[in-house]
């Protein structure tokens, strides 16, 4: 006689599938890594005199820098935070393609040609994405977030203020809608930090000591905002002893946050530490308006210190938790964080303290920042063309 046997079931891994523009943050993520890694590169060519390009090098780095990379990270992350926010789908499959098809034609262009098509096709993206998000805002009655329309659809006038002014169809210096687009990015920057930033430490350090007065934030966003504006209309008067004191009260919101508390963990550090480049950024450009430092200085600690800072630990943060992995950052996640800093302070230090060997800091910080953002892209590409391993959708 035979006995039947019955054994427990054995767990399948769902099948990999293909993934890529599932969800906002996996298409653009990628694009806004492995192009800011080849155009550092390049940027330093045309430094040396190697390559040209069809607008001045100037103009084409501070715009894809700004326009290209972060716009890329920026629309990424809020297609995948909309989601989250509203509980309704924000574009995915062809409509999320053909958003990422729109923004790479502009980067082409941009390097190719510069011309009136380029221009429109590369000032047609953010417009697009503010369109696709209000959709879902809108429909989810999801007003605490409207504002993130009103900041896509600014973005996009500055950067139509700077193609027009480059094409010298308006008499303005194309520099000046740049810096525009760095402060309103800083603003969010500092307003989206002041959400997740604390959240994130709390939530993984249960019972971590911190600080938060609501008033105080949002008088500390205001006056940062407000001092960004006078700096790019040139009102230093006023503008400088502003940034001071910006500087001063996001300082003791930041240290308000615990930053020490999450010394031991890479992924809320690189967050607190990035963020901290705003008050930086934000004394610096006191110094600058007083005619102690060269703007550049203020800039970088503002673009490479807290914007490339912010955006390497978030893409490595939602990447990891919405492809259904362990929220750990890993050695090729902590390398990416140290050169990141590095890159930061080499460009900002040499500026500040050692003027004669600027371009050598600018080739080390463009060094540092292209393997760092290689780095994620070799690491990320994986984990972000392919289906989440618990087979969830996302």
């Amino acid at each position: 006689m035979s006995l039947l046997t019955i054994k427990d079931p054995v767990p399948t891994k769902p099948a990999q599938t293909f993934a890529l523009f599932a969800l906002g943050f996996r298409p653009f993520y990628l694009l806004a890594a492995s192009f800011t890694a080849m155009a550092l590169p390049v940027w330093m060519l045309v430094l040396s005199g190697v390559v040209s390009l069809p607008l001045p090098g100037i103009f084409w780095h501070a715009h894809e820098m700004i326009f290209g990379f972060a716009a890329a990270v920026i629309v990424g992350f809020l297609f995948t935070a909309g989601r989250n926010w509203t509980g309704l789908p924000t574009p995915t499959g062809g409509p999320l393609a053909a958003l990422a098809g729109l923004w790479l034609l502009g980067r082409i262009g941009m390097a190719w040609s510069g011309g009136v098509v380029a221009a429109l096709i590369d000032w047609a993206f953010l417009p697009a994405a503010a369109i696709a998000l209000a959709l879902v805002l809108i429909k989810a009655d999801s007003r605490r977030n409207y504002f993130i329309i009103v900041l896509l659809s600014v973005l996009a006038l500055a950067n139509a203020a700077f193609h027009l002014a480059r094409l010298d169809a308006i008499t303005l210096d194309p520099l000046r809608p740049l810096w525009f687009a760095l402060g309103l990015i800083t603003v969010l920057e500092t307003v989206i930090g002041g959400r997740v930033i604390p959240m994130f430490t709390a939530s993984a350090l249960r019972g971590v000591k911190q600080w938060q007065h609501r008033q105080f934030e949002l008088s500390a966003i205001a006056l940062t905002a407000i001092a960004l504006l006078l700096w790019v209309l040139d009102l230093s008067a006023i503008g400088a002893p502003l940034a001071a004191l910006a500087a001063v009260m996001q300082l003791v919101r930041c240290i308000g946050w615990n930053p020490w508390a999450a010394r031991r963990s890479p992924l809320l550090w690189i967050l607190h530490l990035a963020h901290l480049w705003i008050p930086t950024g934000l004394a610096l450009l006191a110094l600058v308006q007083w005619g102690v430092l060269p703007r550049s200085a203020a800039v970088h600690a503002l673009a490479i210190g807290a914007t490339g800072g912010l955006i390497i630990g978030m893409i490595t943060r939602t990447a990891l938790g919405h492809t259904g992995r362990m929220l750990v950052a890993g050695k090729i996640e902590i390398t990416a964080y140290v050169l990141v800093q590095l890159a930061a302070v080499s460009r900002v230090l040499t500026i500040i303290a050692f003027p004669s060997l600027i371009l050598g800091g600018t080739h080390l910080a463009a060094t540092l920042w292209a393997i760092a953002f290689g780095l994620y892209f070799i690491r990320y590409l994986p984990w972000l063309a392919s289906s989440r391993p618990d087979g969830r959708p996302g």
